[in-house]
């Protein structure tokens, strides 16, 4: 399947740069437009139909935001190409793919790629801001959070978090994959990050998705297993208020689960 590309960037030798990485490593993808400020951006976007897009955010006349907003039926992916990393998080806002900043890195280039491919080759394939606001019932919440490490920016959905743990004014987060990332924030940060109800402070150090949580073992008080296999403390004062969010994803009486 040969997807179409547009590319918008004020800077040239950007373009040019880009097109030539695309060309070498993405045979599958066709570049058919290009775009130098954010008034031939929208122009190109409507005119050429693309699957994906290359989105600069500074530009004359504008923003990449203004781009996005100026469609109002987006059905492409966008990836966002920046020299700043300020605006990670409302890129996220935007309900963006993902983030890369410049020099584009050509293995960081090829797994957004890769990620706008499998999104776009699915049957229901969707404007990505309504399919957000139907998976979390509210337009605010995101479905992905920035996480600033040692490298860069790392873009994590939220689905894959099975728990955050304290680690004094940092905290650890435990993915899906098995990998830990571990951020300058406290839990309380992380929390409002989420800002999702299936997250729950099951004791103050720590933080667990409630939608991957394995069983509720009666010991000490209580100790919960998640699908990774890791325990994580209960509080007593937490009890009663866990087992009545676990009940709301379940069948289970309170009577069973206490």
């Amino acid at each position: 399947m040969l997807l179409k590309v547009v590319i918008v960037d004020d800077e040239i030798k950007a373009i040019n740069s880009l097109e030539l990485i695309l060309s070498e490593y993405c045979q599958n993808l066709k570049i058919v437009g290009r775009a130098g400020n954010v008034v031939e951006a929208i122009k190109e976007i409507q005119n050429k139909k693309p699957d994906i897009v290359f989105l600069d955010i500074e530009m004359p006349y504008g923003t990449g935001f203004d781009v996005l907003e100026s469609i109002p039926e987006r059905n492409f992916a966008v990836i966002f190409t920046t020299a700043y990393n300020d605006y990670a998080i409302k890129a996220i806002k935007a309900n963006a793919d993902d983030y890369l900043l410049k020099p584009v890195d050509i293995e960081e280039l090829l797994i957004a790629v890769k990620k706008a491919q499998e999104k776009i080759q699915k049957p229901a394939f969707t404007d990505p801001v309504k399919e957000s606001q139907v998976y979390s019932g509210q337009n605010h919440i995101p479905k992905k959070i920035p996480l600033a490490t040692n490298e860069g920016c790392e873009f994590v959905n939220i689905d894959d978090i099975i728990r955050v743990a304290a680690e004094g004014s940092y905290s650890t987060i435990f993915l899906s994959d098995k990998r830990k990332v571990m951020v300058s924030k406290n839990l309380k940060e992380i929390e409002d990050m989420l800002q999702s109800s299936f997250f729950y402070r099951v004791h103050k150090s720590h933080l667990i998705n409630l939608l991957l949580v394995k069983r509720l073992i009666r010991i000490d008080g209580g100790t919960i297993e998640m699908t990774d296999g890791s325990h994580v403390a209960l509080s007593r004062r937490n009890k009663e208020e866990f087992i009545q969010r676990m009940a709301q994803f379940s069948s289970l009486s309170l009577s069973y689960l206490e």
